[in-house]
């Protein structure tokens, strides 16, 4: 049964591996290219510090904590997105057809479509979210109890999760809606933005469902509350902020459930 429950884990490894083994072939290149991602990346560190030197707080939080959200969100996506995000070319293989090539090897082929093109490049993404995550921490005027410490790598793999069941069920969404992919952004690359900033700067019913509908509010914004010590301008009880454990399974279990379902309608173009 163990060695069964971890066959997916390696077979996704070993093509990953294939596919970084490719890329290092052209080891310039790829150093190039991660440095370059990373620099992108720390552009909108930049810009927060941007707008800091205009306020001294920005809709009531300081510098070390809009930073703090940035880097946890940050550390979040770009995981999620290393392991899952090239399951966004869903729609487009279903569109042109190669869907079929994939369905009939004997991988599973949402292992298939996340490893596809799979390139060392996008660890880049992860220097400036650690990077700042590592400068805001020790800034923040909060008493480091143990429960505050252990909160911080367990609103990482809770945020990981969340976004990557949002991968997974914006990927399933293009089985049925094939020209969804940008509007599929807005929920990934979208939500990404969204958490990097305080809640407190969007209107009080966008913040609505960003909790109760797309649950982006528990990536790092719920236990963010936790560790700065703030009250929830939702009214929201105390157990909310350890709730992202369970919103990312249960977000994970939809995606899992959307995702087999659109495998099984799953109608070959014929081409």
């Amino acid at each position: 049964m163990v060695e069964r429950g971890t066959r997916p884990v390696r077979t996704y490894a070993l093509l990953a591996w294939t596919w970084i083994r490719a890329a290092a072939q052209y080891p310039v290149s790829l150093a190039l290219l991660a440095v370059a991602t990373a620099a992108v990346s720390f552009l909108d560190a930049a810009a927060i510090l941007v707008l800091f030197s205009r306020a001294p707080r920005i809709a009531g939080f300081t510098a070390p904590e809009v930073l703090f959200l940035y880097a946890t969100s940050a550390l979040s996506f770009t995981v999620s997105d290393l392991l899952l995000g090239t399951t966004e070319q869903l729609g487009e293989r279903v569109r042109l057809g190669t869907l079929d090539a994939v369905l009939v090897r004997p991988v599973s082929p949402l292992i298939q479509l996340a490893t596809e093109n799979f390139s060392a490049r996008r660890l880049g993404k992860l220097i400036p979210a650690t990077a700042v995550l590592a400068f805001a921490l020790p800034r923040l005027d909060v008493p480091w109890t143990p429960g505050r410490v252990a909160m911080i790598p367990l609103m990482a793999l809770s945020g990981t999760a969340i976004f990557a069941g949002l991968w997974v069920l914006t990927a399933a969404v293009q089985f049925v809606l094939v020209d969804s992919h940008g509007a599929t952004k807005s929920l990934t690359y979208g939500g990404a933005f969204v958490t990097q900033y305080p809640m407190t700067v969007f209107a009080r019913d966008f913040v609505r469902g960003v909790t109760f509908v797309v649950p982006l509010a528990f990536v790092n914004w719920q236990p963010a509350l936790y560790v700065l010590d703030r009250p929830d301008p939702l009214g929201l009880p105390a157990a909310a902020r350890f709730a992202s454990p369970a919103i990312a399974a249960a977000l994970c279990a939809a995606a899992a459930v959307a995702w087999r379902a659109g495998i099984r309608h799953y109608r070959s173009t014929g081409s």
